[in-house]
């Protein structure tokens, strides 16, 4: 009977999301004088009860313009900027359509820093090189941090990093630089910065070593900055794009635009949906390319001579044992032997650290080198006192950041930290640099300069900058103590007997953070679908999510759990190995896939997994390693 209740309630809300999704399509049409506004904008996002439109719906809704009845703007590239795109114009009354050729956050921002940063390094350029730019830099990111802060408080918290000082010198540096950066931020500022003593420091920070390179330890400075989840952000922003009416399509890649014969104006594209094969045109009055490293590429499909804008720079991390870092603290090192900056972080149970800023080739998957990763554990290992080891490293893995030259400045030389937005050519309106912290005022711009090259008329003014993203609106510090108390994980065993299991403070808290307050339809699933077994010892990732995502998250493929949905690959390539099947098993179950497809699913997720050099995908001789 209980079954029978499950499958009517499950069918429900399956009919309700296809009606969401056409009555989305609808709206699109209408004279959108209901977008205008914060209110009717969570109102609309509220009413749809956090279900999106099914892909197919989305799908449609692009094939659905044509020349004679064209979106106002298609965005190419799924990352940060593309989504914040796609959600800033559809909240202003705008018809949007976004396509992504993988997933959504497949790029570079799945593989930041995880910091929401106000760029405290701008603050001393701008001192020292008496540099008014480099300033407006600095509360342009402060301003941006704090909103994205505010906007998803499940998925950002703020976090104390520590500056150790080996001589009274630095720690007078530091302390008035962090002073300024307080005094800087005002109203924006998250915590004050303080100085500790070398005791008091120890004692926050156990692992600090006392001396280094024959120096002993002063104390150290603290100050805060903002950290994330960054693809569950991206994906989140995916999906209230969607509720807000943007048509949302991972996997559809443009192939080539298509333009005015007599002005040469760029007006659709040709995508390629690269799950079926199948090809479709879609129309838009104007076209933003927010393709992150690629942007180059989707420039080239518009002019096959566009000079290059884009100088990829490659950033490495690694994952360590939670022991490395204590909860609640990181360590930031501004200037290592070579004069770049290594820091190590708590992050989602683990400890991450970083980065090196080194020149690379742009590719689909990059690869972190052996001398990076060795660069990382040298720079930390001078700082601490425990020896860093390389059989320690859980996953490691590379981004490309997206440095910027402006195709339109008299002068090159300079590569820009800030973001830049150009249209050379008609309809096609290029924007990448910047960096995650920025990519909501990033977004606002491309907007801007789309509704003036397309002559568009959007109902209202830019609201994204008070607008919680889903999950975050409601969501209460506590809420977990709701899921540990309301719900049980009820798990299947391998007999196929159903025994019931605690939602224990670690699930709870891990779902609260992951999913803010959509996630009681995580647990809900956990307990009245039978799939409240933890999907990897030792983390809190339940089955339960991978079924939530696949409905309601747009999650095509085990990477995009594995990866993007949950964190499980990143913070250990192991642990993501080993949970493989039961995901490839429970997505089969959700998008009836056959026997081919999940054994391609396999493959796909092990080739994936490859590009993350943890220790057990690195080569090791009598303990030494020995090349990758």
């Amino acid at each position: 009977m209980a079954s029978v209740r499950l499958k009517a309630v499950a069918a429900v809300a399956a009919v309700g999301s296809s009606a969401w999704g056409i009555l989305a399509v609808q709206d699109r049409a209408l004279a959108e004088s209901d977008h205008g506004s914060l209110e009717n904008v969570r109102r609309r996002i509220h009413q749809s009860d956090g279900l999106v439109p099914s892909r197919e719906v989305q799908e449609s809704a692009l094939k659905g313009s044509s020349s004679i009845n064209p979106l106002d703007v298609l965005v190419v590239g799924g990352g940060a900027t593309g989504c914040g795109v796609a959600l800033d114009a559809a909240t202003r009354g705008l018809r949007v359509g976004l396509v992504e050729r993988e997933d959504f956050a497949s790029g570079t921002s799945s593989r930041s820093t995880k910091l929401v940063h106000g760029g405290v390094r701008y603050l001393e350029k701008a001192v020292f090189s008496l540099d008014y730019k480099q300033l407006k830099l600095v509360f342009h990111a402060l301003e941006e941090r704090k909103q994205v802060i505010e906007n998803a408080p499940h998925l950002c918290q703020a976090l104390p990093l520590m500056t150790p000082c080996f001589d009274w010198f630095e720690a007078v540096y530091y302390w008035m630089g962090l002073k300024l950066y307080d005094l800087v931020a005002g109203p924006r500022m998250l915590h004050l910065s303080r100085y500790y003593s070398a005791q008091e420091s120890i004692e926050l920070f156990p692992t600090l070593a006392r001396e280094g390179r024959g120096r002993s330890l002063k104390g150290t400075v603290v100050y805060y900055d903002g950290q994330m989840n960054d693809s569950r952000l991206n994906v989140g922003l995916a999906c209230t794009a969607a509720l807000a009416g943007a048509a949302m399509l991972n996997y559809a890649e443009v192939i080539s635009f298509h333009k005015d014969e007599a002005t040469g104006r760029v007006i659709g594209a040709r995508i390629r949906n690269n799950l079926s094969g199948k090809e479709f045109d879609t129309y838009a009055k104007v076209i933003v390319n927010a393709a992150g490293p690629f942007c180059d590429s989707v420039r080239k499909l518009a002019d096959k001579d566009a000079p290059l804008m884009i100088c990829p720079s490659s950033g490495v991390h690694i994952i360590l044992p939670d022991y490395y870092s204590p909860e609640g603290m990181g360590l930031i090192v501004p200037k290592t032997k070579d004069g770049r900056i290594a820091f190590m972080l708590p992050w989602l149970g683990k400890t991450i650290a970083g980065t090196t800023d080194s020149s690379t080739t742009i590719t689909m998957l990059p690869e972190p080198h052996e001398d990076e990763i060795q660069f990382i554990l040298d720079a930390i290992c001078d700082y601490l006192n425990v020896k860093v080891r390389r059989t320690d490293v859980l996953s490691a893995w590379s981004g490309i950041r997206p440095l910027a030259i402006d195709p339109s400045a008299k002068n090159t030389e300079s590569i820009s930290r800030d973001h830049v937005v150009s249209e050379e050519y008609p309809g096609l309106i290029t924007i990448t640099g910047g960096k995650w912290t920025t990519y909501r005022s990033m977004a606002e711009d491309a907007v801007d300069a789309a509704i003036k090259s397309g002559k568009l008329n959007p109902s209202g003014d830019c609201i994204t900058s008070r607008l919680h993203i889903i999950g975050g609106d409601g969501w209460d510090p506590a809420s977990f103590t709701v899921l540990a108390q309301k719900f049980i994980r009820m798990k299947k065993t391998y007999g196929g007997k159903i025994v019931p299991g605690v939602m224990d403070s670690a699930v709870a808290k891990h779902l609260a953070h992951a999913y803010g307050s959509m996630a009681d339809r995580v647990a809900t699933i956990a307990q009245y679908e039978n799939l409240g077994k933890r999907l990897a010892h030792g983390y809190p990732y339940l089955e339960a999510e991978v079924a939530y995502c696949a409905r309601n998250e747009y999650c095509e493929s085990a990477v995009d759990f594995i990866a993007r949905r949950s964190r499980l690959a990143f913070l250990d390539t192991d642990a993501a190995n080993r949970a493989l099947p039961r995901v490839i098993e429970i997505l089969a179950a959700e998008h009836k896939w056959d026997r081919a497809r999940k054994k391609q699913e396999i493959q796909k997720a092990k080739d994936f997994l490859e590009t993350f050099k943890s220790s057990k995908n690195a080569q090791f001789h009598d303990g030494k390693h020995i090349g990758s």
